[in-house]
């Protein structure tokens, strides 16, 4: 099993995609406790968390990891909407 952090470097230094990627995180006061944001807006991949110009959030709090509407990450207790 592949773990948040790794995908996100490996988007960010292999493939040159971390910007086309959408990251769904734990929020907790935001509607639904979630929160999406684009790759793009994260400045650095650090040991425990991505840091954005806004925040630093903990890899464990990230939920999905969308790649051109392609599910590349999903965290084990995370429903399917159908």
């Amino acid at each position: 099993m592949a773990f948040p952090r790794d995908i996100l470097n490996e988007l960010k230094w292999r493939h040159d995609r971390l910007s086309d990627a959408s990251i769904a995180y734990l929020h907790r006061g935001a509607p639904g406790d979630r929160r999406i944001i684009s790759g793009s807006a994260i400045t650095d991949l650090g040991r425990s968390f991505f840091k954005t110009a806004e925040s630093k959030i903990p890899y464990h709090r990230i939920r999905l990891i969308m790649l051109d509407d392609e599910v590349i990450y999903r965290d084990r207790g995370e429903k399917v909407e159908d």
